[in-house]
């Protein structure tokens, strides 16, 4: 992961605090995951719901990324597990890649680990967030279509631990 500083707000941290102490309780397979998760939460600069950036990846939002190793551009929803759906880019925040986008803004860029080697991915534009639109932080977002489609998706076992 990357050590610049990222914003979260703070009902997204009570809830993913939540999220990580029921899942390490339970001893879910994800536990690695939930620590990387925990390290970033550590690390983030905690801030009202209604003082974060337009810009910045929240729970909920809609982001469309380019992939700095392929050139794919892809939409992905960063979502609570429970409603994870990658044939819907709806992408799990304990994925390694919905926790490297949590609190990061357009144009900033990230690296994580894969099986397959370090991916580096760009965050292009932060198409939907629930706050700057007004939402109740954690709103469903399923009514939510994006105004475009992307030309392509990440798709093949290269992306599976996506």
């Amino acid at each position: 992961m990357n050590e610049r500083a990222i914003q979260i707000t703070q009902p997204d941290v009570e809830k993913l605090r939540k999220l990580i102490e029921t899942r390490t309780k339970t001893g879910t397979r994800d536990q690695e995951n939930l620590k990387m998760l925990a390290k970033e939460l550590e690390r983030a600069e905690i801030v009202p719901a209604n003082e974060i950036s337009a810009d910045a990846v929240t729970m909920n939002s809609h982001v469309l990324v380019r992939d700095l190793n392929s050139g794919v551009e892809s939409a992905y929803t960063l979502v609570f597990p429970p409603d994870a759906d990658i044939a819907q880019g709806k992408i799990s925040i304990l994925a390694p890649i919905g926790t490297a986008l949590l609190g990061y803004r357009e144009g900033d860029e990230i690296e994580w680990p894969t099986p397959g080697g370090w991916r580096r991915l760009k965050v292009a534009k932060v198409v939907y967030q629930p706050e700057a639109a007004g939402d109740e932080p954690g709103h469903s977002v399923s009514h939510y279509r994006p105004a475009q489609k992307t030309q392509q998706r990440f798709c093949g076992p290269q992306f599976a631990s996506l």
